[in-house]
């Protein structure tokens, strides 16, 4: 049998998570001196927007109140990549930060889907996100990885 306080549980700390990741494009966005990369971290934004609205869908749909807030520990992290933006020449700090963060969100994604407890609709609506998570983090990596071959 499905607990789903349980499924609401796991898919709001998904929800703060992704709201994380959306505030922290955002202000990376802000911080970007190349217009595309800024468009990029836009983009992402936005994707990650999109993600937490399908979340918080399903929490409905479950019957849970879905979260509306970030982590306190992301608002530290937005500081920290504030301030080394600051002191970064370029766009390598930012890039190093978001990348960081999306390995933090693609973790936190495979490990909600390994949850055997995961009820099957919170379980798709995971694997859902998850596509565009990976995609996220996929690119991320790429963007830092071609910042250390210049």
């Amino acid at each position: 049998m499905n607990d789903r306080t349980h499924d609401i549980d796991v898919i709001n700390g998904l929800i703060e998570t992704t709201l994380d990741s959306s505030d922290g494009y955002s202000e990376a966005a802000d911080h970007a001196k190349n217009p595309m990369i800024a468009d990029l971290f836009r983009r992402w934004a936005a994707e990650r927007s999109r993600v937490v609205a399908e979340l918080r869908t399903c929490v409905r749909g479950l019957g849970g109140t879905p979260e509306d807030d970030g982590t306190v520990l992301a608002s530290a992290h937005r500081v920290f990549m504030d301030m080394r933006s600051h002191m970064s020449r370029d766009d390598k700090g930012v890039v190093e930060e978001i990348e960081r963060g999306e390995d933090h969100i693609k973790s936190k994604f495979e490990d909600a889907l390994k949850d055997e407890k995961l009820g099957p609709e919170a379980r798709s609506a995971v694997q859902a996100a998850y596509t565009s998570v990976r995609a996220g983090h996929d690119e991320m990596s790429e963007l830092k990885h071609s910042y250390e071959k210049v």
